[in-house]
């Protein structure tokens, strides 16, 4: 059967390189490079092996003669020899596969990985001697020479700890890594150390962390390299989760505290994470109020890294660009923490504690912190409640930004961000009068503008989505006058699809929440002007794209007085797109129109009868026939409701007469 698969390869190889071959003379030009692949008698001789041999004792034979091929095979396949026989793999497998290993090249190293990893997640049931077996074969590697190999064999060392039981923990991995002096051990093997404890101290009860594994973490929180400082201060997180708040606020926190201080920007960072992700764990007492406010100023510090105020605006200063991109990072991440940080300062402290951090955030030189900002603005927006007025600047600023991107990140939530900013808080009734933003309408203009006239649609189109929310946010009059002509011109002038379709969709939007009925006569009259009688039959297209909006936001009785005619009339169009999308829309414009409106329904027919007598198009015509089948059933079923009625009025009319 392999034979054939192998045959089969070739051919379809064959077959798609040069297509259909008729004279098998034309591949005569390929021979001499197959020859030259072809083994030799010796080489075949080598990777022959007797036919006799069972599996363990073809892995053993191989292991111990084989071309690296056949060990690599091997070593591949060995988690399916543990399967099908434990005993004597663990026996006389393994120990092979450690001796080849010794010499092995990467490649080797990293299948062998994978497969111990793969024999120990397994459910087959270990005996202590063949787990012994692999873990040292595991601990052993960890010092491998290469980087890579190494890494491999401590992910699968600490993959594997999930799946150990927790005796085996402690005598297999534990008790030699406790016993060694780990400064005397390599940098990458205090790192491996690192990564182990915070691994295992969740399988062991606090008091034992304590005893027994808090001297080795606090050992390696003042090692003399700072990777490893900060390597062992990543795992905090882990051990203070395993350990408990009581023994973290005594043993853990004092460390925290002077890694934050420590020399090495590196550490400070991983501490300053590290700090972030346990906020949740510490109550109110976990903290002095010096210790509350020391934070809290590092926070406030990192937010400025590597900058310089002059004038109320945020600079870089110049520093190396590696630096400057680690500044950025630092900066950054504090933007997207920054809501933590304001439930943590407290949100009625904004003002005098964190305002002048936000605003410095939201303007900072680099578009990445920016619209890290942007994207949690909302959030920020939620937590101030009715102090959401002290960064009403803020939202200006970032709506204006220069980089699109930003104000991208900013469009997300941008429809709750306005909502809550220009609400009156809770209580004060859907008639009260928004809170006025001082400027946010020439910015919203001017956001649009500028979307317009880049080459990012989908922004554009993000953003004429967010507009819907603008009768809730600004006044009737201010969308009448500066939002309405501009949907108008998109529709007409824009010349990206999605664009044109979403400015309709926002129109509709405003004119469903307009109040004043001459405003919305005017509206009504420019639609059928513009775009239902449009020079342009793309803007005929549009009006037939607003005619399905308007039916799902307006009652029906409303669309067929303003919308229905014009639509109908379309029926003359002389271009057949326009006239195959009204093909289409029929059903929906029929199911609009009471069974009562007989002028209606005959304005209706007359449409369906003149496309059936005059059409020529062929995808018209198509359309057509479907859409009039679809026309009929539905006349139909409501015959057949109106007769169900008659008959039901017939019985009760029958069981009323009185019994002669």
């Amino acid at each position: 059967s392999y034979r054939k698969m192998y045959d089969a390869r070739v051919l379809d190889f064959g077959s798609s390189l040069f297509g259909e071959i008729d004279d098998l003379q034309d591949l005569t030009f390929i021979e001499r490079p197959i020859r030259r692949s072809l083994k030799t008698a010796e080489e075949i001789d080598k990777l022959t092996v007797d036919e006799d041999l069972n599996d363990i004792e073809r892995a053993v034979y191989l292991l111990s003669s084989g071309e690296d091929v056949q060990q690599a095979s091997v070593i591949i396949n060995l988690p399916i020899l543990v399967r099908q026989n434990p005993a004597e793999t663990f026996r006389r497998v393994v120990p092979k596969v450690r001796e080849v290993l010794h010499v092995a090249g990467a490649d080797m190293q990293l299948a062998a990985a994978g497969s111990f990893l793969t024999v120990l997640q397994d459910d087959i049931v270990l005996i202590q001697t063949h787990t012994h077996s692999i873990l040292q074969i595991v601990l052993l590697n960890l010092d491998h020479r290469d980087t890579v190999v190494s890494n491999a064999w401590l992910e699968t060392l600490l993959s594997a700890i999930d799946a150990l039981p927790k005796d085996t923990i402690r005598q297999e991995i534990l008790s030699p890594l406790l016993s060694k002096h780990q400064l005397s051990q390599s940098v990458p093997a205090r790192l491996a150390s690192c990564r182990i404890l915070g691994k295992v101290v969740g399988k062991f009860e606090s008091s034992i962390v304590k005893k027994d594994l808090l001297p080795l973490i606090r050992s390696l929180c003042q090692d003399v390299e700072y990777e490893v400082r900060a390597c062992m201060c990543r795992q905090l997180e882990n051990i203070t989760r395993g350990i408990g708040l009581d023994h973290t606020k005594v043993e853990v926190l004092p460390e925290l505290v002077e890694l934050a201080q420590d020399e090495a920007s590196t550490v400070r960072l991983a501490a300053f994470d590290t700090i972030i992700n346990l906020l949740e764990m510490f109550d109110s007492e976990s903290f002095t109020d010096e210790q509350h406010l020391w934070f809290l100023e590092f926070y406030k510090k990192l937010c400025c890294l590597g900058l310089q105020h002059e004038n109320g605006h945020c600079e870089s200063q110049p520093y190396p660009l590696e630096l400057e991109n680690k500044y950025a990072l630092v900066r950054r991440n504090c933007a997207y923490n920054f809501p933590a940080i304001v439930l943590y300062a407290d949100p009625n402290h904004f003002l005098s504690e964190l305002y002048r951090t936000f605003s410095s955030l939201c303007h900072d030189p680099e578009i990445s912190v920016r619209r890290t900002a942007a994207g949690g603005f909302h959030e920020v927006v939620k937590l101030l409640g009715p102090n959401v007025h002290y960064i009403h600047k803020e939202i200006i600023a970032l709506l204006q930004d220069d980089s699109l991107e930003v104000l991208d990140a900013l469009l997300n939530n941008i429809q709750e961000t306005l909502e809550l900013a220009t609400s009156r808080g809770e209580g004060a009734g859907p008639e009260s009068k928004q809170v006025n933003i001082p400027d946010l309408v020439p910015a919203l203009v001017a956001a649009e503008q500028k979307t317009a006239s880049s080459l990012h649609w989908r922004v554009h189109e993000k953003l004429l989505q967010c507009y819907s929310c603008l009768p809730r946010v600004v006044s009737g009059d201010q969308i009448y006058f500066r939002f309405f002509q501009r949907m108008f011109s998109i529709i007409t002038t824009n010349n990206v699809l999605p664009v044109q379709r979403e400015a309709v969709r926002t129109l509709c939007v405003f004119l469903r929440c307009n109040r004043k009925q001459e405003q919305r006569q005017e509206i009504i009259s420019k639609i059928k002007q513009e775009l239902a009688q449009g020079r342009s039959y793309w803007n005929r297209l549009r009006y037939l794209d607003l005619c399905e909006i308007t039916i799902d936001l307006f009652s029906k009785s409303y669309f067929c007085k303003h919308f229905l005619i014009p639509a109908l009339e379309l029926v003359n169009d002389p271009v057949a797109n326009v006239r195959y999308k009204l093909c289409y829309m029929l059903p929906k414009l029929r199911s609009t129109i009471k069974a009562t409106d007989k002028h209606l329904l005959q304005q209706l027919e007359f449409c369906v009868r003149k496309l059936l007598c005059r059409e020529k198009d062929k995808d018209v015509v198509v359309t057509l026939r479907k859409v009039s089948l679809s026309l009929l059933k539905h006349e139909r079923e409501l015959l057949d409701q109106k007769k169900e009625k008659e008959e039901t009025l017939l019985l009760e009319m029958v069981s009323d007469l009185p019994l002669v």
